[in-house]
């Protein structure tokens, strides 16, 4: 897998699931020739790894807040 392009990098996760979905559609489709079709796949599959490292990252943004017995929220490491 090739480097994501800093374009990708730079959207949020609801703006790339956004123009994956759009990718998806159009290949999906079939009226696309081979090029396109590949350009799109292309671009598609590092979108779909920025999503998934955004969602790693919140993650492991979860896994560090832990709920105290006040009901009050803090990091772990507090």
């Amino acid at each position: 897998m090739s480097k994501i392009p800093e374009e990708i990098n730079k959207l949020s996760f609801e703006k790339a699931m956004e123009e994956l979905a759009e990718i998806v559609e159009n290949l999906e489709s079939g009226n696309i020739d081979l090029e396109k079709s590949i350009e799109y796949y292309t671009r598609g599959s590092h979108l779909r790894s920025h999503c998934q490292r955004k969602l790693d990252e919140a993650v492991l943004k979860l896994e560090e807040i832990k709920v105290l017995s006040d009901g009050k929220i803090s990091k772990k490491s507090e």
